[in-house]
């Protein structure tokens, strides 16, 4: 049985910052690739950010330059690093991975930026 827990949601001001943390746990022989996706009410589920097990990374082209994504493989752990957080970057953040080639989600950390 393989886990995937997010970590890091919460309530923060325009412009701040959070780090999500997503933990993958259980029987891991391989960990594939790992993403951040989002679902903001009223609109569809939006992948966030990408990363291959070998670092590979691709972004939404709408936020590139303020999230960044990493992962500790030793440690099967993804993060993300968000930076000058908007209103509209208010959603539930969900974590995706491909482990032992098949596909697992997390239950997902809520963001909310707001004043």
């Amino acid at each position: 049985q393989v886990q995937l827990v997010e970590s890091g949601g919460g309530l923060v001001q325009p412009g701040g910052s959070l780090r999500l943390s997503c933990a993958a746990s259980g029987s891991i022989f391989s960990l594939y690739r790992m993403a951040w996706y989002r679902l903001a009410a009223g609109n569809e589920r939006e992948l966030v950010a990408e990363i291959s097990s070998g670092g590979s990374t691709n972004y939404a082209d709408s936020l590139k330059g303020r999230f960044t994504i990493s992962r500790d493989n030793p440690k099967n752990t993804m993060y993300l690093q968000m930076n000058s957080l908007k209103p509209v970057d208010t959603a539930l953040y969900s974590c995706y991975a491909v482990v032992n080639s098949r596909t697992f989600w997390g239950q997902g950390t809520q963001v909310t930026v707001s004043s």
